[in-house]
């Protein structure tokens, strides 16, 4: 299994994710391990688990935006003693529309003001309703920083995976998800790749977007030379003749021409891209039944506007069409918002709110409709089918 750890910052995800790494102790001293990479796989009770090292929600939405589908399990770090935040909840719902399975961490429980049963309650609030109170979410509590419950956690994921039966052929070519990619004066390019499916092989012809190029070396997490990476193995690989972004294919070819015939079909493709999400476009689509639902993120001024906003939103629905709220919050439209609206092709409504600079550029370079109202009668009038 592929694990990302998301949650609210502060709440204990790199004490947990380093907490997890120490566990990782084959034939070495806990102290010597390095991480190489931004992924690293650890073993527990005979069984691999890759964690991916993301910057948050942020960089595990935008692979998506990009059709990656690199997560098989989320892990949600939420602190005992402070609750869900805004910032959880953001990734709880990138989780959601990601449709990827959700293991809540309750990390922290060995401080004095811890609550595990607040949590739980908040997390039933936003409809993750744990196993002790009859769902079927795995709520773990552990102490990421004394090491407490963390094997239960990784014992949790092992279930999850085997019930999940993830599967892939090491029988094949190579293709893999770019994790990270950067320029190295002494080495070139540097691009960390999660191996999805195949063996990848050093001297392989390889291509990610329009970037190709044939693998020199090959580096695991702890910087070791590797000759092959199986599926789930994350590898840094020196060869490539440019940076291509987070979240594209790689795909192993037979030969150069196949490269060259590879990244003109890509080229190709992007140029024909139209992707605009608009009110408009979702109309069409209403009309000609290709689409049942309308997806939404909202933005409100106040937190105190989001209840009424999302309610009347709601009281659209029939029994035809309905109205997706995929992410609600206060605050102003970030670039976070516009990765998920490209991710769950959703417009973003601003009540009272004006985007961030960045968001704003953000938008119109991946063509996502941002609507901005005062009035809820108006909002209301043009959501309405």
């Amino acid at each position: 299994p592929v694990v990302t750890i998301l949650g609210h910052v502060d709440h204990g995800k790199t004490t947990l994710l380093d907490s997890i790494r120490k566990s990782k102790v084959v034939d070495k001293e806990a102290g010597s391990i390095t991480q190489h990479i931004g992924a690293y796989q650890v073993e527990f009770n005979g069984n691999a688990i890759t964690f991916l090292d993301t910057p948050g929600h942020e960089a595990f939405t935008a692979m998506r935006a990009r059709g990656a589908r690199i997560t098989d399990i989320v892990v949600l770090v939420v602190a005992a003693d402070d609750g869900i935040m805004p910032q959880t909840i953001e990734a709880i719902n990138h989780a959601k529309a990601a449709g990827v399975p959700i293991v809540v961490a309750i990390n922290k429980v060995d401080r004095a003001e811890a609550d595990s049963e607040r949590v739980k309650r908040q997390l039933s609030e936003n409809d993750l309703l744990v196993e002790d109170w009859g769902g079927d979410v795995i709520a773990i509590p552990l102490s990421a920083l004394n090491g407490e419950g963390v094997p239960n956690l990784l014992e949790n994921i092992l279930v999850l995976a085997e019930i999940s039966d993830f599967k892939a052929n090491p029988d094949r070519l190579a293709t893999g998800i770019v994790v990270e990619a950067k320029i190295d004066k002494s080495k070139g390019s540097l691009v960390t790749v999660l191996v999805q499916a195949g063996t990848l092989r050093v001297g392989d012809n390889v291509v990610a977007g329009n970037i190709s190029g044939r693998i020199r070396a090959m580096l695991g997490d702890d910087g070791e030379r590797l000759k092959e990476a199986v599926p789930s193995m994350p590898v840094e690989v020196l060869g490539l003749n440019g940076i291509p972004d987070a979240g594209e294919q790689l795909v192993v070819l037979s030969d150069e021409k196949s490269a060259k015939e590879t990244i003109q079909a890509w080229e190709r493709e992007k140029r024909s891209e139209k992707g605009t999400i608009s009110l408009e476009g979702i109309r069409y689509s209403l009309e000609s039944g290709e689409v049942k639902s309308l997806n939404l993120i909202i933005k409100t001024d106040v937190q105190g506007s989001l209840e009424p906003v999302i309610t009347a939103l709601q009281n659209l629905n029939t029994d035809e069409y309905r109205v997706n709220i995929i992410h609600a919050a206060s605050g102003s439209v970030t670039e976070s918002d516009i990765l998920l609206a490209v991710a769950s092709k959703a417009i973003i409504i601003g009540f009272n709110r004006r985007p961030e600079p960045g968001a704003s550029i953000l938008a119109a370079q991946r063509f996502i409709d941002i609507r901005f109202y005062d009035v809820i009668y108006a909002l209301l009038d043009d959501v309405e089918i």
